[in-house]
């Protein structure tokens, strides 16, 4: 009897220190990935506002492409997400298209998109940010800022991608009407530069996966991609966003992205 009662106690002791073990490492490591993607966010602070001219390139599943040209300008707001304005130069049939995002670090985001044809200006409601930007693969959701606050993070594990060291974490969106249940990103140790993520959808199965390359370096301390390649695993087909001439700390304002901006854009 002695015995039993000792290997009950024994069983009891083990599966709280199993419970307990389980519980700091999730505490651990869910401090672990905000930290991460905290020293990201902070090495991308302070640039001001920024210019580029892109390419897209929309690619279907038999291999077929279209092109597509834009700029994009993108302004950074003390306490507040950023703004970014994206306009299509080309081809005829989107040209003057223009989409205006204000992203917030915890309240709900504002994009409005300008269709020249129609001329007038649609609000894009939240629900509806999981659809295709212009029939690519990015959708409305993938165009705002990255801000730390709409996630919650989980250090997973330090692995090598593409022949550096990397920290691999995930992310959970904490806004309602996400079109994911969960990100997994690749960030090297060296610079916090961002080379892979993978989306997963409300379903919990694998989307979507984008990558970047060709980091160069801005000011001394930006770094930007000059190019994000996304791929749909469930519908085979791709993007890629080809980025040029970047320029920073141009003197944008906030009236260069009021609504009346995506108008005058073109």
């Amino acid at each position: 009897m002695r015995n039993r009662k000792y290997a009950i106690k024994l069983v009891i002791a083990l599966s709280f220190t199993n419970w307990a073990g389980s519980n700091l490492w999730a505490a651990t490591a869910e401090k672990r990935g905000r930290e991460i993607a905290s020293e990201r966010d902070r090495r991308d602070t302070g640039f001001g506002d920024s210019k580029a001219n892109a390419s897209m390139i929309l690619r279907n599943r038999q291999g077929a492409t279209s092109k597509r040209s834009m700029r994009v300008s993108r302004l950074e707001q003390k306490g507040d997400g950023d703004k970014t304005l994206v306009v299509f130069d080309t081809p005829r049939d989107v040209k003057g298209t223009a989409l205006l995002t204000y992203t917030h670090p915890k309240d709900n985001d504002d994009q409005w998109l300008y269709l020249p044809a129609l001329k007038r200006v649609k609000r894009i409601s939240s629900s509806n940010r999981s659809g295709p930007f212009v029939g690519s693969e990015f959708s409305f959701e993938d165009l705002l800022s990255e801000e730390l606050a709409k996630y919650t993070y989980k250090y997973l594990r330090d692995q090598s991608f593409g022949g550096r060291s990397c920290y691999v974490i995930e992310r959970y969106p904490v806004y309602k009407n996400s079109g994911y249940t969960k990100q997994v990103l690749w960030l090297d140790k060296s610079e916090y530069r961002l080379w892979k993520i993978e989306h997963y959808d409300r379903k919990k199965s694998k989307l979507k996966t984008l990558t970047y390359s060709g980091y160069q370096r801005y000011l001394g301390k930006y770094w930007r991609a000059a190019k994000f390649s996304m791929i749909n695993h469930q519908n085979g087909k791709s993007t890629d966003i080809l980025f040029q001439q970047w320029s920073f700390r141009t003197g944008l304002s906030a009236r260069d992205f009021d609504q009346a901006s995506l108008k005058r854009a073109r």
